[in-house]
């Protein structure tokens, strides 16, 4: 097949990125012709706000060479991950206009909600969920927080919510886990086009058997307050009242750096390691060989990719029983599910996790690399994609 995989690159790079790069080195190993178009935001900078404004809702310039593109390259589907803002819907419409059916993955939930996470002031908000216009992310500055902007993104999803564009120009969406799909069927979209496709690992860590591993467990990503860092702090707090010796390592950066250090100071926690960002293959090798990796995220995950990587290498993983997360860990099988933003819950977790029996530890490890092997590897996802491209090739929107 020829594929036409389009995406908007963030102006902070994400795993929104790599997924399409991942994507589009795996397709073309498997002998399809992918053709690439792909924006940066660097380029928003010589918008003026009126002008980007349009092109967020719809961008002349994105249809004209999309639409030259398709006529040009004939693909057989096409494929776009992130449009905001410069790709804009219009990319629909020139695929459309050419006759060729669109896949659109859903890496966030931006068209239920315009900051795309379901996330306000430190917890879950279902505030815009249903709602023809987000009239709530636009007075609360959801969206970068900025009134014209969250206006903008709010105001565009509602205009092509109005002209059919979600239902009707999409032939396929990809949601990433159950929990997300349903809840795009709850803000309105089509259930019978969307498909849940998680995302995979492109690189194997190979699997390490229970003897094999180091007392620590690991936190991997980034040091901001949605992601549950400050709970996993205080669960060591705990931890280290209790008696418990269990270290805590933690790679990734973030704005929360410099308040989690004073407050691992402040604590005398000394078994608290910040190992800064790491490359990939390090964060990778840290994973497979820890004890746990901890995810105590405190928002509607998508999905969470570094989950899928520590159980690449048997590593069983404790997150917070939100969501994607409690349906990608399975309690007591791969991991444990702790409740969100409760410290006090993870540090029982953690605890759990250290006193099981040699042989029940083993069986976790065994049982995470089994649920990589048979959802998440490259091979696995591949196959899923080619399934969803064929499954479009009968018909277009």
């Amino acid at each position: 097949m020829t594929i036409a995989l389009l995406h908007n690159y963030y102006q902070h790079r994400g795993g929104e990125d790599t997924v399409f790069e991942a994507e589009a080195r795996l397709l073309e190993e498997r002998g399809h012709r992918i053709v690439p178009y792909a924006v940066h935001n660097d380029s928003v900078g010589e918008y003026s706000a009126l002008r980007l404004a349009r092109a967020t809702v719809w961008n002349p310039d994105s249809y004209k060479a999309l639409k030259a593109l398709f006529l040009r390259e004939k693909p057989d589907v096409v494929h776009c991950h992130n449009t905001l803002p410069l790709i804009s819907p219009s990319a629909y419409f020139a695929a459309n206009d050419a006759g060729i059916p669109v896949v659109q993955t859903l890496h966030n939930y931006r068209l239920l909600c315009p900051n795309g996470l379901f996330f306000r002031e430190g917890r879950v908000c279902e505030d815009c969920l249903g709602k023809t216009v987000a009239l709530p992310a636009i007075w609360h500055k959801c969206y970068r927080g900025s009134l014209a902007a969250s206006s903008v993104v709010a105001g565009t999803t509602a205009l092509h919510r109005a002209w059919g564009t979600w239902e009707k120009r999409v032939h396929t969406y990809i949601a990433l886990t159950e929990f997300a799909r349903a809840k795009f069927i709850e803000g309105g979209l089509p259930a019978e086009k969307i498909v849940v496709k998680p995302n995979c690992v492109e690189t194997d860590a190979g699997f390490v058997a229970a003897e094999n591993t180091h007392d620590y467990a690991l936190y991997v990503g980034r040091l901001s307050q949605e992601k549950g860092l400050m709970t996993a702090l205080d669960a060591w707090r705990i931890l280290r009242e209790r008696g418990v010796p269990t270290s805590l390592h933690i790679i990734g950066d973030g704005p929360l750096e410099g308040t989690a250090k004073e407050f691992t100071n402040a604590h005398n926690l000394d078994n608290v390691r910040f190992l800064g960002r790491k490359p990939f293959p390090e964060a990778l090798e840290a994973m497979k060989t820890a004890r746990m990796v901890v995810f105590p995220s405190l928002l509607y995950e998508t999905f969470g990719k570094t989950m899928i990587e520590a159980f690449s290498g048997g590593t069983p993983v404790i997150a917070s029983g939100l969501g994607a997360l409690q349906e990608v860990v399975q309690h007591g099988r791969t991991g444990f599910h702790c409740k969100v933003g409760n410290a006090v819950s993870l540090a029982d977790a953690v605890q759990t996790m250290n006193g099981l029996p040699s042989e029940t530890y083993a069986s976790m490890r065994f049982a995470a690399r089994e649920d990589y092997e048979a959802h998440y590897t490259a091979e696995a996802n591949m196959r899923d994609l080619e399934g969803i491209y064929t499954r479009c090739l009968g018909k277009t929107v």
